[in-house]
């Protein structure tokens, strides 16, 4: 077998600590990769601590951490901690990522079957009511999805784009994660340039004891735009079908080429 002496020599060459702040800088894929490169990578990626960093990473509001939480995990009785204690960090993080992306997948599968039923020709524009928007929401927020579970899961440019709004929305309303944070994210995974179109109804307003008819606004905006707070739409999204708004509803096409008649239209990008 072919001996590599200069990687050798890097390898004996480098502390542990800082071989350890290196893999911990990875994503995970490519710390396994890492892994495969020699027995000196795959030993060190295989380290606790370095598992346990990934997952601190990952899923910071667990408030794991090497010196407390273990001696607490092996006296709590509860079903996960149990498994975390048998598993080990990689362990946990597999049996937790897996988890998520199950409950994930369920919930993708139900945006991308009400998005697609209330037209039953393949050429007509998608749409997504709010309810079934909001749904998708509450569930996200029920499964305790963090922003690395958004990153990894929903920000995916080969999803429906209801799913890539969903993942943005939750993260800027639920999460508070930084809008330039979530810039990054959406521009790392090429969706920032996404559209989406937005309509809403308003209550026609009163004009000398006469109602007037009511009005119709939508604005045709980029991902990218809208987690930079470039409109108000996500705010009506967010604050939902309440006091003078009558009705919201999602589109995936230009509200020039979709079957609605705008009175009141607001375009972006």
């Amino acid at each position: 077998m072919e001996v590599n002496y200069s990687e050798l020599m890097v390898e004996n060459s480098l502390p542990d600590d800082i071989a350890l702040k290196i893999a911990s800088l990875l994503q995970v894929l490519d710390v396994c990769a890492l892994g495969c490169c020699s027995r000196f990578w795959r030993e060190l990626c295989s380290s606790e601590c370095l598992w346990l960093c990934l997952c601190t990473q990952r899923w910071p509001s667990l408030g794991l951490s090497w010196a407390s939480s273990i001696p607490e995990l092996q006296q709590t009785e509860t079903h996960e901690n149990s498994e975390l204690n048998l598993m080990g960090w990689k362990g946990f993080y597999i049996r937790r990522h897996n988890e998520m992306a199950g409950k994930v997948v369920s919930i993708i599968k139900n945006v991308e079957l009400c998005s697609s039923s209330l037209f039953c020709s393949s050429s007509s524009p998608n749409f997504l009511e709010l309810r079934d928007y909001q749904r998708a929401i509450d569930d996200l927020w029920s499964m305790k999805l963090e922003f690395g579970d958004v990153h990894m899961f929903l920000f995916n440019p080969n999803l429906n784009v209801f799913v890539n709004l969903i993942g943005l929305s939750y993260c800027k309303n639920y999460l508070e994660v930084p809008a330039e944070q979530v810039i990054k994210a959406l521009q790392s995974c090429k969706i920032s340039d996404r559209h989406v179109c937005v309509k809403w109804w308003k209550l026609g307003r009163w004009f000398y004891g006469f109602r007037m008819r009511d009005e119709s606004h939508s604005s045709w905006i980029s991902l990218g735009d809208l987690a930079a707070n470039k409109d108000k739409v996500l705010g009506v999204i967010h604050r939902g079908a309440i006091h003078e708004v009558l009705r919201i509803q999602i589109s995936s096409a230009n509200p020039v080429c979709a079957p609605w008649s705008c009175e009141s239209t607001q375009k972006q990008g």
